[in-house]
C-alpha cells in the first residue's frame, strides 16, 4: 500500500438549493490554495411540497447527507493519494432563509424545515403589516411608529421589509401552527436556526456539546438582526413575539467556531460560515465597493458590494451583510436583489410540463427559435421578490397564440430571468448611482451559452462567466482558510487572494439592437403589472 501524501487543503460544505436536479443537493469540495478542486462528492436530498405554495426539507436528511458527502469526499481524496489529514479547516455555506426549529432537550427537529421559497406565510405577513399600520413598532421605550413610519423603522433596523421570504416570519408561522413548536417555545425548549446553525450544531456534537451559533449574513435574513450593531434586536423580538433564548449566538463569517466531533475529519476546525449568495460574492472576490455578481440557481441573486456603508434602497432592493471578516471586525455590506424563480422555472418545464428531459436540454430547445413569438413569462410561482415585492403576484404566460410552441415557452423562460436581472440592475443603478459595465455570473444556469447570450442581449451589458464556477463553495473555503491564515489568506486583505481562481473566463457581449431591447423591456413591464395582486393575502 502506497504512503499517502500530506498536503494543505481547505474543505467546503455547500448545503444549498440547485436548479439542475430533481432534488436539492449537498456537496463537499476540497480545494487547494489556487482553488483547484482536489476532491468532491455530491448527494441529493428530496424536496417536499405538501400543499400549494409550501416547500419543505427534512433537516435530518440534510444533516445525514452532509456527513455522507464529507466521508465520501475524504475517501476520494485518499484514492487520489492524499491523506485526509491534509484538510486543515472547513467552511460551510447554505441556503439562507430556510428555517429550522429543534428541541434543546433531544436535539431533534420539531417539524420539517420551511424552505426560503415557501409562500404559506402570506397571512402571517398580512397580520404583521396590519400590526405595523395600527399598533406599530416600539422604536424607543414608550414610543411607537406606525404606518409608513413603522415600515421605514423596520427597514432601518433590519435592511429588510415584511415578506414571506424571511426566517422570522417562517418561525412565527411554525409557532402559531404547530403545537409542538409552540409548546417548545413556551417551555424554553426551542432552538431556532438557519441551515448553517443546524449543521454546525450537529457536526460539533448535537446534545453532546454541540454549539448553537448563527452567522451574521444568515442572521441578516431573519428580520431579527440589527443591521448596524449586528445584534439580535429586542424591539424586533417583542414585535414578533419571540423569546431571546431560542436564538443562536451571533458569530462572524470567519473564525474558528468549534471542531468536528466525529467522522473522518474529527478534530478539524470549522472556520468559515456564510449564506450561499454572500458566499458567491466572496468566491468571485467581489470584496470591494462597486463590485457585483449574480448567482443563477433555483432563484437568482444579485449582490452589489457597498463596502462599509449601508445603502438604503429607494427602489425595492435589500440592504444586507456581505460578510464580516472576523470577530469584532467591521462588516462589509451589500445591496441585494433577490429573484425568487430562475432555474426553478426550468425545473418546472422539465418535471411538471414534460417539455424537456434534462435541464440542459432547454438551451437546445430555446435556440431552435429566434425569438419568443411575442410571449412573456412572469415566473411568479411564489409571488415576486425584488424589486416588485408582491407576494400576491401569480405566474403568468401572456402572448400565447396558436403560433406558440414549447420552444417559444423555453425561450421565454430564459428571457424571464434576464428581464428580472435587468429590473434589479436598474434599481441598483438608481440606488448606487453606478452603472455596471459587466456582471460576473455563476450557478447552474450559467452553464448554458444560450442563456448567457440572452442575458447579455436583454440586459445590454457584458456577462463575465468564469471557467471555475464553484464560487459559492469557494467563498466559504476562503473564509475558513482566512480564519487560520492558511496559505496566508486574509479576507480583509484581498491582495492575499491574488492567486486564487485565476483561470480564464468567457465574456458574452450584447448584440441585440437597442430599439429591440427597449421594446421587449416595455412589454415585460406590462406583463409584470398584469401578474400583480392575483392572490391577495388576508389577515387572520
Amino acid at each position: 500500500m502506497s504512503i499517502l501524501k500530506q498536503g494543505e487543503f481547505v474543505g467546503s460544505l455547500d448545503c444549498g438549493t440547485t436548479w439542475a436536479h430533481v432534488c436539492s443537493s449537498v456537496r463537499f469540495i476540497v480545494f487547494d490554495q489556487y482553488a483547484n478542486i482536489v476532491s468532491q462528492h455530491q448527494s441529493e436530498f428530496p424536496q417536499y411540497y405538501p400543499s400549494p405554495g409550501w416547500h419543505e426539507h427534512d433537516p435530518e436528511e440534510i444533516q445525514e447527507i452532509s456527513e455522507q458527502c464529507i466521508t465520501q469526499a475524504c475517501a476520494k481524496l485518499e484514492e487520489a493519494g492524499w491523506s485526509k489529514e491534509s484538510v486543515k479547516v472547513i467552511g460551510i455555506t447554505n441556503q439562507r432563509e430556510t428555517t429550522v426549529a429543534w428541541s434543546r432537550t433531544t436535539g431533534k427537529p420539531l417539524c420539517k424545515a420551511i424552505v426560503w421559497t415557501d409562500s404559506r406565510t402570506k397571512n402571517t405577513v398580512a397580520h404583521f403589516e396590519h400590526l405595523l399600520a395600527t399598533t406599530g413598532i416600539e422604536v424607543e421605550p414608550g414610543k411607537f411608529k406606525t404606518g409608513e413610519e413603522g415600515i421605514e423603522a423596520l427597514r432601518d433596523i433590519t435592511g429588510l421589509k415584511l415578506s414571506t421570504y424571511f426566517s422570522g416570519i417562517k418561525l412565527r408561522w411554525m409557532i402559531d401552527n404547530y403545537s409542538q413548536v409552540q409548546k417548545a417555545h413556551d417551555e424554553d425548549d426551542l432552538l431556532f436556526g438557519t441551515i448553517e446553525s443546524w449543521i454546525v450544531y450537529n457536526l460539533t456534537g448535537s446534545v453532546q456539546g454541540g454549539i448553537h451559533v448563527g452567522e451574521v449574513t444568515n442572521a441578516s435574513r431573519t428580520l431579527l438582526l440589527n443591521l448596524r450593531k449586528l445584534i439580535w434586536d429586542e424591539r424586533l423580538l417583542t414585535f414578533f413575539g419571540f423569546r431571546r433564548s431560542i436564538l443562536p449566538k451571533l458569530v462572524s463569517s470567519s473564525e474558528v467556531y468549534g471542531h468536528l466531533s466525529h467522522g473522518p475529519l474529527k478534530g478539524v476546525p470549522i472556520g468559515g460560515l456564510i449564506g450561499d449568495q454572500q458566499g458567491a460574492l466572496v468566491g468571485n472576490r467581489c470584496l470591494r465597493q462597486g463590485e457585483a455578481k449574480c448567482t443563477y440557481g433555483t432563484g437568482a441573486f444579485l449582490l452589489f458590494c457597498t463596502g462599509k456603508d449601508i445603502v438604503n434602497s429607494s427602489h425595492g432592493l435589500l440592504s444586507t451583510v456581505a460578510y464580516q471578516p472576523g470577530p469584532g471586525a467591521a462588516p462589509v455590506y451589500a445591496l441585494e436583489g433577490s429573484i425568487g424563480v430562475a432555474g426553478g422555472a426550468i425545473k418546472w418545464l422539465r418535471d411538471s410540463m414534460g417539455f424537456i428531459k434534462s435541464a440542459s436540454e432547454i438551451n437546445t430547445l430555446a435556440a431552435s427559435v429566434p425569438n419568443t413569438g411575442g410571449l412573456y413569462f412572469v415566473t411568479a410561482f411564489s409571488g415576486l421578490f425584488a424589486p416588485y415585492w408582491d407576494p400576491g403576484a401569480a405566474g403568468l404566460l401572456i402572448g400565447l397564440s396558436s403560433y406558440t410552441t414549447p420552444a417559444h415557452i423555453a425561450r421565454a423562460t430564459m428571457e424571464a430571468t434576464a428581464f428580472q436581472t435587468r429590473a434589479v440592475l436598474e434599481s441598483m443603478k438608481l440606488d448606487s448611482r453606478t452603472k455596471l459595465e459587466h456582471l460576473k455570473v455563476d450557478g447552474g444556469m450559467t452553464n448554458g451559452d444560450v442563456c448567457m447570450e440572452i442575458l447579455a442581449d436583454i440586459g445590454g451589458f457584458d456577462v463575465v462567466r468564469p471557467d471555475m464556477r464553484e464560487s459559492t463553495a469557494l467563498g466559504s473555503a476562503l473564509l475558513a482558510g482566512s480564519a487560520i491564515r492558511l496559505f496566508g489568506w486574509d479576507i480583509s486583505k484581498p491582495a492575499t487572494l491574488a492567486e486564487v481562481n485565476i483561470k480564464g473566463s468567457r465574456i458574452f457581449n450584447p448584440h441585440m439592437p437597442e430599439e429591440d431591447r427597449e421594446k421587449g423591456w416595455t412589454a415585460w413591464l406590462r406583463a409584470v403589472e398584469r401578474s400583480k395582486g392575483w392572490d391577495e393575502g388576508v389577515d387572520e
